[in-house]
């Protein structure tokens, strides 16, 4: 007799949603947008939402962050509704945190804001060992200020019964609770992870130094998350990277080998997607992933052309870039998901905020060529010009230029052999003892 496979069914929560706008406070998304943001992060980490609740308010409140009416409202919904996550848009401070929880008084009921929410997608889709470092680090940061509720034992003394002033003879004093046990252990927690992460930014600089001898450019893939930057990649290299209709599906950095239309490589990484409102210890703890934008010789912003808050969501990237340092990194603007869009055609707003974005359809293929040939070309562009005379005895010196500069032309003469071209910088060094003035060789000569 066969026996029946038992299936386990993940656990769905039922979800509350919360969102707070400020009068005379500009936001970059609408208070609506937002939600349905968040209302997405939440159906990623697993929750089902069932309801929201708004409020505009003059500022916030510094002890619950919604007014004293719509605290009530949302302890009601809770009650009512068998709700077993409520979800703040907005970062909930400790205090704003510990009083909503007083407020709602249910161990069972667990209060989130934004962050955490994102911290627990990122942790459900962090696979590689600096990832998970990464992911662990932000964590355990943000849950520092925040050993309230969770620990219902903080009322007892270390060593011994519980004691305090009154505790009786043997026990007064101010022992050590169990809290400043947590805290000074998940202090120690942080302390080890920064030391690991910092041998993991070590092991990735070195990448870098190896791979700037390959000499080979790099191309940056930045967007906001399901912009389709996964797709894109794997479309332009045999890449094979996860690509699902879902925020955040990858986090850890891919980087490939794409083909250029005139036969030359260059290189392609993926990094994390952008949302706004982004964790600064998110931020700060995937610093050594988000660097490899710095590296590149060009950033490639993929902007999802479908979305409704397209232009929202391009700004958000762009200022996440300009807080990384990377606002002196040439960009290229694409448009991806056009097939979606009538007729192909971005909306006018994108395209006057972006006249010289490459329209492209990675999952359909469309327009991918365009892209690629306006990648060389900027690669090209970013090159050193530089005119040279090699001596036919420094044959390897014309095989490296062909291989990773732009010849413009060529010349074989009696001393040598004169090319005009383009070469990545970190060449230029190898063939400086070599460059001639303009002055020195005809312009004229046979193009190759």
């Amino acid at each position: 007799m066969t026996k029946a496979l038992i299936q386990i069914q993940p656990v769905i929560e039922r979800g509350l949603l919360v969102g707070v706008a400020f009068k005379g406070q500009p936001a970059l998304f609408s208070l609506d947008d937002s939600l349905d943001e968040l209302q997405r992060l939440a159906e990623t980490a697993g929750v089902t939402v069932v309801g929201r609740i708004t409020q505009m308010l003059e500022r916030p409140n510094p002890a619950t962050l919604i007014g004293k009416g719509k605290l009530e409202e949302l302890v009601a919904r809770v009650k009512s509704e068998n709700i077993q996550v409520v979800i703040f848009d907005e970062e909930l401070s400790p205090r704003q945190q510990r009083e909503i929880e007083r407020a709602i008084d249910d161990e069972n009921i667990k209060v989130l804001d934004r962050t955490a929410l994102i911290l627990d997608i990122f942790a459900q889709h962090a696979h590689t060992k600096e990832g998970a470092l990464q992911v662990e680090l932000a964590q355990y940061e943000y849950r520092l200020p925040r050993l309230t509720r969770a620990w219902t034992h903080l009322a007892r003394q270390a060593g011994g019964r519980a004691g305090g002033a009154t505790g009786g003879v043997g026990v007064r004093g101010p022992g050590e609770t169990q809290l400043e046990i947590d805290r000074r252990e998940i202090s120690r927690k942080i302390a080890q992870l920064k030391r690991e992460l910092e041998e993991v930014r070590a092991h990735r600089e070195r990448y870098r130094s190896r791979r700037r001898e390959s000499h080979l450019p790099l191309v940056a893939l930045v967007g906001y998350t399901n912009a389709g930057k996964s797709t894109l990649i794997n479309a332009l290299t045999p890449a094979k990277v996860l690509a699902a209709d879902k925020l955040f599906a990858t986090l850890d950095p891919t980087t490939r080998k794409m083909l250029l239309p005139s036969g030359r490589e260059a290189l392609i990484t993926d990094t994390v997607g952008f949302i706004q409102k982004l964790p600064t210890d998110l931020v700060a703890a995937f610093r050594a992933t988000l660097e490899e934008i710095l590296e590149a010789d060009i950033i490639l912003h993929v902007v999802d052309a479908s979305h409704p808050n397209a232009l929202e969501q391009a700004s958000t990237v762009e200022e996440v870039l300009d807080d990384l340092g990377a606002g002196h990194i040439p960009v290229i603007v694409t448009f991806n998901k056009i097939d979606l869009l009538p007729d192909m055609v971005p909306s006018p707003a994108l395209l006057e905020d972006y006249p010289d974005a490459v329209p492209i359809s990675a999952l359909k293929n469309i327009g991918l060529d365009a892209l690629l040939t306006r990648i060389e070309a900027e690669l090209i562009a970013r090159m050193q010009p530089i005119e040279v005379m090699l001596p036919y005895e420094r044959g390897e010196l014309v095989d490296l230029f062909h291989m990773f500069g732009a010849v413009e032309s060529v010349q074989h003469q009696g001393d040598g052999v004169y090319i005009r071209g383009r070469l990545p910088t970190t060449l230029v060094g190898r063939f400086e003892r070599y460059a001639v003035t303009p002055e020195a060789h005809p312009r004229s000569v046979k193009n190759t």
